[in-house]
Formats: C-alpha cells, structure tokens, sequence
C-alpha cells in the first residue's frame, strides 16, 4: 500500500445477513475531490463506516492516512473531519459554545478560520441550535469539521432533506473554502447532480460492489453511469442511464 494516499482499500468484503460488500478497491490521493455515488442500499454508508473504523472488513485491507484501519482508529480520526446530515447539535447550546468545546478537544483548531466560515455562512456564534432552519445546521456541521483542519474530509449525504437551490448555495460556499491541495474530500450522495459539480473523480457503486471509477468528465462523457441500477429519476437525476439527462451536460463544464 502507498502511505501518501488518504484512503486506500483493497480488495475489501463485508458480509451482513441480506447483503454483501464484495472486492472493494478505492483510493483517494491528497487534494483530491472522490465522489461516491450510489443509490440507497449500494453500500455507501457500510464503506465510509469501514473508512472510519466503525467497522472491520471479513477480507482486504484498509488504510487511512497511512493507518490500518480499525486498528489505529484512533491515529488517523485526529486528522479527519467527517460530517453527514445525521448529526445533531446539542439543541441547548449555542454555535458559540460548540465552536469552544471543539477548540478544547482539537489542538489544530483554526478560530479566525471558524469565524471566517461562520460569516461566509452566515451563522451567528450567539445563536442557539434550537433555533437553526434545517439549512442552518447542516452549515453548523460542515463549519465545525473543516476548522479543525483535517486532512480528509468525508462528507456522507449531507445535503439530504435541502431543496436543490440551497443544495447549489450551500455547495458552492462550502467547496469555495474547502479546495486545499493538501486536503482531501470523500463526497457520498446518491445526487449525481451534487457530486458532479465538486467532484474530480466519480466511484460509482451499485449492490454492494463498484461499477466503474475514474475522471468525472471521461466517465460521464463514456456514459459510464448506465451500468448504474438505480432508478434516475427517483435517485440519480443527472445519471447518464436516464432518458431525460443531457448527455452532454458535463462536456460543457
């Protein structure tokens, strides 16, 4: 394995009761935008669970900023920002008081840098997470990861329940902060839409094992997403196996 890739597995499995993850290889190299696309069910969440350490493969091998995971979980989650539409702030306290208790966890805590962030997103540090709008608290998530200044960033559906004019908004000003050539992303969404816009490479997964990966312009100009399952239009808009998709759209861009 190469220690310089953020996230390297090969050949990984993991086996449940009514469904299996089966010879998975994915990489990730530094300053690099790898988005993960599939629909529900694909196996999209067992992996970035495996990446995190949450899990342990039944074969292959995994690592993470150099670590194998889950055994130095630990190591490697120091530099790793990880943020899903999942997470809930304490409803009790405010932005201000989250900021500072990550600040006293996370010696690489970059308060001008949060500050910066809360006004690009237009957050108020006095304001209680009770009161965030659905949009609000997800800016509050992607604020308080990326001000802590991983390395990696992973980023599982976090724009799920916006509509797609906050989805645009939200993405733009958050990718606008985020391009690091020393960062890397792992953008998961089943919104080909989204992860077109951000991403430099596209996985695609679809029943538990990858159905193509490469350059986003090659592998959409190839049409490499109609080897995809998913029904498009309840789940991949944009995907190539549609119909109604352009299929220039990304030529374009």
């Amino acid at each position: 394995m190469t220690a310089t890739r953020h996230i390297e597995m090969r050949g990984v499995t993991k086996a449940f009761r009514f469904f299996t993850l089966r010879d998975l290889w994915l990489e990730l190299e530094p300053g690099q935008v790898l988005g993960f696309v599939g629909p529900n069910g694909a196996g999209k969440s067992t992996t970035i669970r495996l990446t995190m350490g949450m899990l342990a493969a039944d074969a292959g091998e995994i690592r993470v900023l150099g670590c194998p995971m889950p055994e130095a979980q630990a190591v490697a989650k120091r530099d790793i920002g990880y943020v899903s539409a999942d997470m809930r702030l304490m409803p009790g306290a405010t932005l201000g008081w989250h900021m500072t208790l990550a600040a006293s966890i996370y010696p690489d805590w970059d308060a001008d840098y949060a500050a910066r962030l809360a006004k690009r997103f237009n957050l108020r540090p006095e304001q209680m997470a009770r009161s965030f709008s659905h949009g609000e608290h997800i800016k509050a998530t992607l604020l308080l990861a990326p001000a802590r200044r991983p390395r990696l960033m992973i980023l599982d559906e976090p724009t799920t329940g916006l509509d797609p004019v906050a989805r645009h908004e939200l993405l733009t000003e958050f990718m606008d902060v985020l391009r690091d050539e020393r960062r890397s992303i792992l953008f998961s969404s089943h919104n080909t839409v989204d992860v077109e816009r951000i991403s430099d490479r596209i996985t695609f997964l679809d029943r538990g094992r990858i159905v193509d990966s490469g350059d986003k312009e090659e592998l959409w100009s190839a049409g490499a997403a109609s080897k995809c399952s998913c029904r498009p239009a309840a789940c991949c808009p944009n995907c190539p196996a549609s119909s109604t998709a352009p299929p220039t759209a990304t030529s374009t861009r």
